[in-house]
């Protein structure tokens, strides 16, 4: 159970860094710059976190780690 938390940290990390690459100025209203970066984080933290239960459930799908 320990491992999971070490591949959402990982996951979480790089939904955070690929989502650096979104401009989010088109979409939000100008001098937004903590509710853009809060939105970043959330969106991080979710994306993360679909990304490590879809791994996990992959993983002991396929018989590669099991529980």
């Amino acid at each position: 159970m320990n491992y999971k938390v070490y591949i959402y940290v990982v996951f979480v990390l790089i939904s955070a860094f690929a989502l650096s690459a979104v401009n989010f100025e088109k979409f939000i209203k100008k001098n937004k710059v903590i509710e853009t970066r809060i939105l970043v984080m959330i969106l991080s933290f979710i994306s993360g976190y679909l990304l490590t239960n879809f791994f996990i459930d992959f993983l002991e799908f396929s018989k590669i780690f099991p529980r």
